[in-house]
């Protein structure tokens, strides 16, 4: 199934792209979107732990995508 994942911030700029689509198989989770993710090149030196919305809602790493969902990934933030 094809999804459409959105960087932003760190990852845009260490992957060089701000959006891609990746073919994941049907019933995977944001962890396996994401492990996908880690093997993309330029993304060694990628925050761990980012956060995820799937269609405008925040997920968890068990979150079930579907064909056509749209993934942001968002790195960790700090501030004060």
């Amino acid at each position: 199934m094809l999804i459409t994942v959105r960087f932003f911030a760190s990852y845009a700029d260490r992957l060089g792209l701000d959006q891609a689509q990746l073919m994941l198989e049907p019933g995977d989770s944001v962890s396996e979107l994401l492990a996908s993710v880690a093997r993309l090149p330029g993304a060694q030196d990628l925050p761990a732990s980012p956060l995820v919305a799937v269609n405008h809602v925040y997920a968890t790493l068990s979150t079930i995508l579907r064909a056509g969902d749209e993934v942001a990934v968002i790195p960790p933030v700090a501030g004060g």
